[in-house]
C-alpha cells in the first residue's frame, strides 16, 4: 500500500525535473534548460527530496554534487523519459509538424562541415518542436552502448568496417584527394607516391592509443608509411592549419572543397591509389521500426543529397 501511495505523488514533470537537474547539477541550470522559474524547480527539488528521502544535491565549494542515490536514478530517469516520449508518438504515427520528441545524433567532424548545420536546420524546419542535440564521437565515447540504451538515435561515421550488430545505411562515397596550402612547393613541382610519403602530414589524433584512421589503415595493407609530422583532435580546424604551413591534410574531396574559396589552399589528387571513403548512419534495433527514428534516416538523406547536388 505503501508503494502505490508513494507512485501517486510522482509524475512525469517530477522525473524530468529530477533528471535536469542531477545532469546539471544546478538548480539554475536546470530552470533555464527546462524554461520554468528557479523557485519552481527548488520546489520540485524539495519533494524530491522528500519523496526519496535523500538529499540528492549536496555542496562541495562553489558547485554541487550529486549523492550516491542520486548517481543510480540518473540512468532509469533518462529511461522512464524516453519511454514516455515514445510511448504515444510512434503508436500514432510520426507527424514532424506536431512532434516533440528530441533527437539526438552523434557524429566526428570529419564529415562535410556543411553537413551538421543542414541537418540541424532541415529538422527544426520541418519538425519545430523537436529539440536536436549533435553529440561528438569522441575516443571516450562508447556509441554503440549509447544506441543500445536509446540514449543516441543515430550514429553518422566512415570507419571501414562498421560494427555488425547495427543497421548500416549508406550515405556517400567519396574520392579521396590531398590539400595543401597554395605555397606549397608540391602546387608547382608535382609529387610521386615516395613525395608523398616523405611529405609533413597532419592527421587526426586517435580515438585511443594505437588506433589508426582510415587512411594509415589503407597504407597498412600497401605496406607503406607516411610522415606524420602533426595530429590535432579536432579535424575541422586542419585545413586552416594547413593554409599557414606545408603540412599536407589527406582526405575526401568533398570535405576539401568546402574550404578552397575561404582558404588559399590547393586540392591535388593523391599518388596513392586508396580506396574510397564511404560514409553510413548505424541505428540500433531497438529504434529500426519507430516512425520518429525512420524519419530523421530519411531526413539523414535527404540532406546528404542536397549536399551532393550542391
Amino acid at each position: 500500500m505503501r508503494e502505490q501511495n508513494l507512485f501517486d505523488k510522482i509524475d512525469l514533470h517530477l522525473i524530468r525535473v529530477l533528471h535536469t537537474v542531477l545532469i546539471e547539477r544546478s538548480v539554475s541550470k536546470a530552470a533555464i534548460r527546462l524554461g520554468m522559474h528557479q523557485p519552481a524547480v527548488s520546489a520540485a527539488l524539495k519533494r524530491l527530496r522528500d519523496l526519496s528521502g535523500d538529499p540528492l544535491l549536496v555542496r562541495s565549494g562553489v558547485s554541487m554534487l550529486p549523492t550516491d542515490t542520486a548517481l543510480r536514478m540518473v540512468d532509469p530517469a533518462a529511461n522512464i523519459l524516453r519511454s514516455a516520449e515514445a510511448l504515444f508518438s510512434d503508436a500514432r504515427g510520426f507527424d514532424p509538424r506536431t512532434a516533440t520528441r528530441t533527437f539526438r545524433v552523434m557524429a566526428n567532424d570529419y564529415l562535410d562541415p556543411l553537413f551538421l548545420p543542414r541537418l540541424v536546420a532541415r529538422i527544426k524546419a520541418q519538425a519545430p518542436l523537436c529539440p536536436i542535440e549533435v553529440l561528438p564521437l569522441s575516443a571516450d565515447v562508447h556509441y554503440q552502448a549509447h544506441l543500445a540504451q536509446g540514449d543516441v538515435d543515430l550514429v553518422i561515421a566512415n570507419w571501414p568496417k562498421p560494427p555488425d550488430e547495427l543497421h548500416l545505411g549508406r550515405l556517400f562515397s567519396d574520392e579521396v584527394v590531398c590539400m595543401v596550402s597554395n605555397d606549397h612547393p608540391v602546387v608547382r613541382r608535382g609529387w610521386d607516391r615516395d613525395g608523398w610519403l616523405s611529405a609533413e602530414h597532419i592527421a587526426p589524433t586517435p580515438t585511443y592509443p594505437g588506433a589508426k584512421g582510415v587512411i594509415d589503415l589503407q597504407l597498412d595493407e600497401l605496406g607503406l608509411t607516411r610522415n606524420v609530422a602533426a595530429r590535432c583532435a579536432h579535424f575541422s580546424l586542419i585545413p586552416d592549419i594547413v593554409a599557414t604551413s606545408l603540412l599536407v591534410l589527406t582526405t575526401g574531396r568533398q570535405f576539401c572543397q568546402r574550404f578552397e574559396s575561404r582558404l588559399p589552399v590547393t586540392i591535388l589528387p593523391c599518388p596513392v591509389a586508396f580506396q574510397p571513403l564511404h560514409y553510413y548512419q548505424l541505428w540500433h534495433s531497438r529504434s529500426h521500426h519507430s516512425a520518429a527514428a525512420i524519419w530523421l534516416r530519411n531526413t539523414v538523406r535527404e540532406v546528404v543529397l542536397s549536399l551532393r547536388r550542391s
